[in-house]
C-alpha cells in the first residue's frame, strides 16, 4: 500500500512537472515570434522609407543629388545627410534646407515616414503645389516648407494634421485663400504665412487655435476684417498683418491679447480709432500701424504702454494732440507720426524719453519748441521733424548727440544762431535745416563729420564767407547754401571735394572768380551759381564736367565768350547763361549737345549768326543781345515766342514773331553762265509759254478778281502764333470746332470777350476766348489783346492758366487756353452745393496757388508782371481745386527803370494800384 501510494505520487509529481515544462516552452515560443514581428514590421519601414527617399532622390535635377550624395543603397538612411531616426530606427525627422534642391514633392511617398515628426525644406528651390498627400504624415509637429517657388492654394488635407504645432509656408507664391478649416490644427502654435500671394479673408475659425503664439500674415493680397475672434487668443505674443488689403477697425476688444509684444498692421486699408483699451498690452514693444486711414486721436492709456519701443502711427489721419501720459515710455527707442493731422505743442514730457534713437514727426502741424531735452539720453540716431511749424531754438541737448546720422529740420519757423548750436558727429550723414530763420556763420566743425555726405542750409538769414574747411569732409556730395546772405569768394579749397554731386550756392553775395580747381568735380551732375556776384570769364574747366546735367550761371557778372569746350558736355540738358555780360558769337559747340533741351542765352551781347543746332532743344530764349541772320529750323526756335527772340540786330526765319528771310544772291559770273543756258536750252519753249501764259492770264483774270480782293481783305491783317498747332490749321479747326462760335459752346460772357469750350479733331478740349469786335492796332481792345499775349508768353507756372496760342484776324480774335473743368471762382462761391464741398482746407489750397502765382509774377519773372485785376472772376480751378490765374488784358510789365504810373485798369475792388 505503501509503495503504491508512492508510486502515485512519483505519477502526480513527473505529470505536474511535465506540464510546467510544456507551458514553459509554449511561452518562450510565442515570446520569440513577437519579437520576430516587430523586427520584421521595422524592416519594412526602413525599407520603405528608404525606397521613398531614394525615389525622391532620383526624381529631383543632377545638381539636388549631388548635394544628396550619402542617400545611397547599402547605407541605413539614419546615416544619410539630413536624416534623423529614433531608437527604433523610424524616420522621425528629414532636414534638407538650404541644399540648393529643385524639384517637387510629387514624387515623395509621405505614406513611408508614419513617424516622421520634422519635414524641413526650406531654402531650396522646390515648386509645384504642395500634394494633399502630404496629410499622411499623421505624426508630423512641425511642417516647414518657407523661401521655396510653391504655387497654388494651400491644402485643405493639410489642417487635418492634428499634432501640426509649427506651420512656417513664408516666402513662397502660394495663391488662393486661407482654409476656414484651419481652426482644427488645436495644437498649432506659430501659423508663419508671410510673403505669398495669398487673398480671401481671415478666417473667423482662427480664433479657435487657443495655442497660437504668433500669426504673420504680411505681405499678401488678404482683404476683409480683422476678425473679432483673433482677440480669443490670449496667448498670442506676436501679430503681424502688416502689408495687405485688410479695412475696418481695429478690433475694440484688442486689449484681451495681454501676452501681445508685436502688433504690426501697418500698410493696409483700417480706418477708426484707435481703441482706448490698448492701454492693456503691458508688454507691448512694437505697435505699429502706420499707412492706414486711422483717425481719431491718441488715447491717453498709451502712457500704460512702458516696454513700448517702437511707436510708429505715420501716414494715418489722426489728430489732436500727443498726450502728456507719452512721457510714461521711458522705453521708447522710434517715434514716428509723420502725415498725420496732429497739432498742437510738442509735450514736454517726450523729454523724459532718453532711449529715444528715431524722432520723426514730419509733416504734421506741430507748433511751439521742440522738446530741448529730446536727446538727454545719447542715444537719438535719426531727428526728423520738417515740415511743421516749430519755433524756438533748436534743443541744447542735440550737440552732444554722438550717434546722430540723420538730423531734417527743415521748413519750420526755427531761429537762433547756427554757427554754435551743432556739434561734431562722427556717424551723421545727412543734415537739412533750409527754409528756417537762422543766421550766423556757417560753423567749419561740419567738415569734421567723416561720413558726412549731405548738407542743405538754403533758404536762412546765413552771413559770412563758405568756409574753406569744407573742402576737407570727405565724403560730401550735396551742398547746398543757397537763397542766404553770404559774401566772400569762392573758396577753391571746395575743389577738393572729388564725391561732389550737387552744388546749389545761388541767390547771394558771392563775388570773384570761379576757380579752376572745380576740374576735380568729375561725377557732379547739378551746378547752379545763379545770382550772385561772380564774374571774370567762364572758366573752361566747365568743359571737364561732363556728367553735369543742370548748369545755371545766370545773373552774374561773367565776361567774355562762352568756352568751346562746353562741346564736351555731352550729359547737359539745361544751361541758363543768361544775364550776364557775355559776348563773341554762340559756339558751334553748343549745337552739338545731343541731350540739351533748354537754353537761355537771354540778356547779353552776343552777336553774330546761330549755329545750326539740329538736337533734342526744346525751349529756347535768346533775346536781347546782338544777334543776326537767320533761326535754325527746329520747332524750338520756330515756336519760340516773340519775347523769346526778341531784341536782338536782325534776326530772321520762319517764327511767327520774325520776318521771313531773303534767299542770298546768287554769283553773279554764275547766274550769268545759268541764264545763258537756260536761253539756249529753253528758248522756244518760253516763247510758247510765253503765249500760252498770256492767254490764260487773260481767261483767268475775272474769274479770280472777286478771290484777290478777299484775299487782300483777310491777309492783310492776319497774324498767327500758335504753340501747339501750325496757324492756318488751327484757325480752321478752332471755327469748325465751335460752329462758327454758336452759342451753345458759350461757357462765359465778359466785357469785351466771350469763352467758348472746343474740342479739337485730336480729341483735346481746350477754352477759346474771342473778343467781341474784331480789334485794330489804336484800340483799348487790341491793346489788352496784346497785353494778354506779351504776358502769357513770359509766364510759365503751375498756377498760372496754360496759355496755347493766339489769332489775331479780321474776322475772328482770339486766344486759346488750357480748359478747366472747375471754372472760375465765383462760380463755386455762388453755387449753393459746390460752396459746400468747397471746405476750408479747399479754400487754403485756392489761396496758397494764388499767393503763388502773383509771387512768382512780381519776383519770379524778368520784368516782373503787375496783373492788376486779380479777382474771383480771374481765377480758374481745377477738378483737384488747384487755382490758376487768368484774364491778364490789363497786366503791366514793369519796366524797372520807370516810375510805372498808369491810368486805372482793371474791376474796381480787385484791381492792384499801377
Amino acid at each position: 500500500m505503501v509503495f503504491i501510494k508512492l508510486s502515485l505520487i512519483r505519477l502526480i509529481l513527473c505529470s505536474l512537472l511535465s506540464l510546467h515544462y510544456s507551458h514553459l516552452f509554449t511561452f518562450s515560443s510565442f515570446a520569440f515570434a513577437a519579437i520576430t514581428a516587430n523586427e520584421v514590421a521595422e524592416n519594412q519601414e526602413m525599407e520603405a522609407s528608404e525606397s521613398a527617399l531614394l525615389e525622391w532622390r532620383e526624381s529631383l535635377d543632377n545638381q539636388s543629388q549631388a548635394s544628396l550624395s550619402s542617400w545611397t543603397s547599402g547605407v541605413s538612411p539614419c546615416r544619410w545627410k539630413g536624416i534623423v531616426c529614433d531608437e527604433s530606427i523610424s524616420v522621425t525627422a528629414i532636414n534638407v534646407t538650404n541644399l540648393g534642391l529643385q524639384g517637387t514633392l510629387h514624387t515623395l511617398n509621405f505614406s513611408s515616414f508614419p513617424k516622421l515628426l520634422t519635414l524641413d525644406i526650406s531654402h531650396n528651390s522646390f515648386s509645384g503645389t504642395i500634394p494633399q498627400q502630404i496629410a499622411n504624415l499623421s505624426s508630423v509637429s512641425q511642417l516647414i516648407m518657407s523661401a521655396n517657388n510653391f504655387s497654388g492654394p494651400i491644402p485643405i488635407s493639410m489642417m487635418k494634421l492634428a499634432s501640426l504645432s509649427i506651420l512656417n509656408l513664408e516666402y513662397n507664391k502660394l495663391s488662393g485663400s486661407i482654409p476656414e478649416e484651419i481652426g482644427e490644427l488645436q495644437n498649432l502654435k506659430s501659423l508663419i504665412l508671410q510673403w505669398n500671394q495669398l487673398s480671401g479673408t481671415i478666417p473667423p475659425t482662427i480664433g479657435r487655435l487657443s495655442n497660437l503664439v504668433r500669426v504673420d500674415l504680411t505681405e499678401n493680397s488678404i482683404s476683409g476684417t480683422i476678425p473679432t475672434s483673433i482677440t480669443n487668443l490670449t496667448n498670442l505674443e506676436l501679430l503681424q498683418f502688416s502689408n495687405n488689403r485688410l479695412s475696418g477697425s481695429i478690433p475694440s476688444s484688442i486689449g484681451d491679447l495681454v501676452n501681445l509684444t508685436v502688433f504690426e498692421i501697418d500698410d493696409n486699408r483700417i480706418s477708426g480709432s484707435i481703441p482706448s483699451n490698448i492701454g492693456n498690452l503691458t508688454k507691448l514693444v512694437s505697435m505699429v500701424i502706420a499707412i492706414n486711414m486711422i483717425s481719431g486721436s491718441i488715447p491717453t492709456s498709451i502712457g500704460n504702454l512702458v516696454n513700448l519701443q517702437f511707436f510708429v502711427l505715420y501716414e494715418n489721419n489722426i489728430s489732436g494732440v500727443i498726450p502728456s501720459t507719452f512721457g510714461n515710455l521711458t522705453n521708447l527707442e522710434v517715434f514716428s507720426v509723420f502725415n498725420n493731422k496732429l497739432e498742437g505743442r510738442l509735450t514736454p514730457a517726450l523729454n523724459n524719453i532718453t532711449n529715444l534713437n528715431i524722432f520723426r514727426p514730419a509733416i504734421n502741424s506741430f507748433t511751439g519748441p521742440l522738446p530741448q531735452q529730446i536727446c538727454l539720453g545719447g542715444l537719438l540716431e535719426s531727428f526728423t521733424a520738417e515740415s511743421n511749424y516749430f519755433t524756438g531754438p533748436v534743443p541744447k541737448s542735440l550737440k552732444n548727440c554722438s550717434r546722430l546720422y540723420r538730423l531734417k529740420l527743415n521748413e519750420n519757423q526755427l531761429t537762433g544762431n547756427i554757427s554754435d548750436v551743432f556739434g561734431v558727429y562722427p556717424e551723421l550723414d545727412y543734415v537739412d535745416l533750409s527754409s528756417n530763420n537762422f543766421y550766423g556763420h556757417i560753423s567749419p566743425n561740419w567738415a569734421k563729420c567723416p561720413n558726412l555726405t549731405s548738407l542743405k542750409m538754403s533758404n536762412n538769414n546765413l552771413s559770412g564767407g563758405i568756409p574753406p574747411e569744407l573742402g576737407q569732409a570727405p565724403n560730401l556730395r550735396v551742398l547746398v547754401l543757397s537763397s542766404n546772405h553770404l559774401t566772400g569768394k569762392f573758396p577753391k579749397e571746395l575743389g577738393n571735394l572729388t564725391a561732389l554731386l550737387e552744388l546749389s550756392i545761388g541767390d547771394n553775395e558771392l563775388s570773384g572768380n570761379i576757380p579752376a580747381e572745380i576740374a576735380a568735380w568729375s561725377g557732379i551732375t547739378r551746378l547752379e551759381l545763379a545770382a550772385n556776384n561772380l564774374g571774370g570769364p567762364v572758366p573752361k574747366q566747365v568743359g571737364e564736367l561732363r556728367k553735369l546735367l543742370y548748369l545755371n550761371l545766370s545773373k552774374n557778372e561773367f565776361t567774355e565768350s562762352i568756352p568751346s569746350e562746353f562741346s564736351q558736355l555731352q550729359s547737359l540738358q539745361d544751361l541758363d547763361l543768361s544775364c550776364n555780360l557775355l559776348n563773341g558769337e554762340i559756339p558751334a559747340a553748343l549745337a552739338s549737345m545731343q541731350r540739351l533741351e533748354t537754353l537761355n542765352l537771354s540778356h547779353n551781347n552776343l552777336s553774330g549768326a546761330i549755329p545750326d543746332f539740329q538736337n533734342s532743344l526744346l525751349n529756347v530764349d535768346i533775346s536781347n543781345n546782338q544777334l543776326e541772320g537767320s533761326i535754325p529750323s527746329i520747332p524750338a526756335f520756330l515756336n519760340a515766342s516773340f519775347d523769346a527772340l526778341k531784341n536782338n540786330k536782325g534776326l530772321c526765319g520762319k517764327a511767327s514773331s520774325l520776318v521771313p528771310c531773303h534767299t542770298p544772291p546768287h554769283d553773279k559770273m554764275k547766274r550769268n553762265v545759268i541764264m545763258l543756258a537756260l536761253l539756249l536750252s529753253f528758248g522756244a519753249l518760253f516763247l510758247l509759254l510765253l503765249v500760252v501764259g498770256i492767254s490764260l492770264c487773260i481767261y483767268y483774270r475775272r474769274a479770280t478778281k472777286a478771290k484777290k480782293e478777299e484775299d487782300k481783305e483777310e491777309k492783310s491783317q492776319d497774324h498767327y502764333s500758335l504753340w501747339i498747332y501750325d496757324g492756318k490749321i488751327e484757325y480752321k479747326d478752332i471755327i469748325e470746332a465751335t460752329e462758327g462760335f454758336d452759342d451753345k459752346y458759350l461757357v462765359g460772357e465778359g466785357g469785351t470777350a466771350s469763352v467758348y469750350k472746343a474740342k479739337l479733331p485730336a480729341g483735346q478740349i481746350v477754352a477759346v476766348k474771342k473778343l467781341h469786335a474784331a480789334p485794330n492796332e489804336e484800340t483799348p481792345d487790341s491793346k489788352a489783346f496784346s497785353t494778354e499775349v506779351k504776358a502769357l508768353a513770359e509766364i510759365k507756372h503751375r498756377n498760372i492758366v496754360k496759355s496755347l496760342g493766339y489769332c489775331l484776324h479780321p474776322r475772328f480774335s482770339f486766344l486759346i487756353y488750357e480748359f478747366l473743368e472747375g471754372g472760375s471762382l465765383d462760380k463755386v462761391l455762388t453755387d449753393d452745393t459746390r460752396a459746400t464741398m468747397f471746405d476750408w482746407e479747399r479754400r487754403v489750397k485756392v489761396v496758397k496757388g494764388v499767393a503763388s502765382a502773383l509771387y512768382h509774377m512780381h519776383h519770379g519773372c524778368f520784368p516782373p508782371i503787375v496783373h492788376r485785376d486779380i479777382s474771383s472772376k480771374n481765377v480758374l480751378i481745377d477738378l483737384d481745386y488747384e487755382a490758376h490765374i487768368s484774364d491778364f488784358g490789363t497786366a503791366k510789365i514793369l519796366n524797372p527803370d520807370s516810375q510805372n504810373i498808369t491810368a486805372f485798369a482793371g474791376t474796381y475792388g480787385y484791381s492792384a494800384p499801377g
